[in-house]
């Protein structure tokens, strides 16, 4: 259950292209502070909890540092 601290952020990633792009994405989200991931496939958006102080500079960090490109919606 998500408490007031926690916010869910979905998103897109382009230049992933198999399995093993998944993993390491999903392994560099795993690695950033306050950042859990719940779902993150090749064809679906990818789905992060945040809490503690982590934002999206810090998933979009995360995700360029794996060698990917995160894709956010205008707000």
């Amino acid at each position: 259950m998500s408490t007031p601290t926690e916010t869910t952020l979905r998103f897109g990633i382009d230049g992933m292209t198999c399995g093993g792009c998944v993993a390491s994405a999903t392994k560099a989200l795993d690695r950033t502070p306050g950042v859990e991931v719940e779902q993150l496939t090749l064809d679906g958006p990818a789905v992060v909890r945040l809490s503690g102080g982590a934002d999206r500079e810090a998933v979009r960090q995360a995700v360029e540092d794996a060698g990917f490109q995160p894709v956010f919606e205008a707000a």
